[in-house]
């Protein structure tokens, strides 16, 4: 059983920055694809951003291309998801997954294991 805990939601200003952290604890973390979702009030869970297992490819969401970026440390168990020009549209609670042996999907039914979130509110 993998456990997955969120850090680093906060209230921001529109085109702040912020750093969200995922760490992981129970297997072998190296051996996971790491996904990044969000879920607005009222909304359907969405795909964010992804980091296959080897840390080799990642992959976006086009509303976030070229202000996100994920990446991961395997020596701290720990995956990141940078935050750039912040939108007040990025407002959402934001979750790490975890998919064995994941190439990075943006598809929820393929993840494993979930953390249990950690709100972003961009004001405007």
């Amino acid at each position: 059983q993998m456990q997955l805990i969120e850090s680093g939601g906060r209230l921001v200003q529109a085109g702040g920055s912020l750093r969200l952290s995922c760490a992981a604890s129970g297997l072998t973390f190296s051996s996971y694809g790491l996904g990044w979702f969000r879920q607005a009030p009222g909304k359907e869970r969405e795909f964010v951003a992804a980091i296959s297992w080897s840390g080799a490819t990642t992959y976006y969401a086009n509303s976030v291309k070229g202000r996100f970026t994920a990446s991961r440390d395997n020596e701290k168990n720990t995956v990141y998801l940078q935050m750039r020009s912040l939108k007040p549209e990025d407002t959402a609670v934001y979750y790490c997954a975890a998919e064995h042996w994941g190439l990075g999907s943006a598809n929820v039914e393929r993840y494993d294991y979930w953390g249990q979130g950690t709100q972003v509110t961009v004001s405007s």
